[in-house]
């Protein structure tokens, strides 16, 4: 069995060949080029309630993420659904 030494520079070398993976991984889920609305936002666009906006979350027609207890609509969702009104 051959016994391979790991110095610290080795593992800074690592360390840093890891850190670097980490950030091309992440970087481009950051860079999201997506606009997000707020609840008051979109009742506004939209011309609707808080109710209203409740049930179309709920019924799944308008989807959110919620970020500590506030939702957030993506901005391309809330303009298909007024293109949708027009039509």
């Amino acid at each position: 069995m051959s016994l391979e030494l790991i110095t610290k520079d080795d593992l800074e070398k690592f360390r840093q060949t890891l850190l670097d993976d980490i950030r091309s991984a992440i970087q481009p889920s950051v860079k999201s080029s997506e606009e997000w609305l707020r609840c008051s936002e979109v009742r506004r666009l939209l011309k609707i309630s808080t109710g209203t906006i409740q049930n179309l979350r709920i019924s799944g027609k308008l989807k959110s993420n919620k970020v500590g207890g506030i939702h957030f609509y993506k901005k391309s969702d809330v303009e298909k659904m007024i293109v949708g009104e027009r039509e």
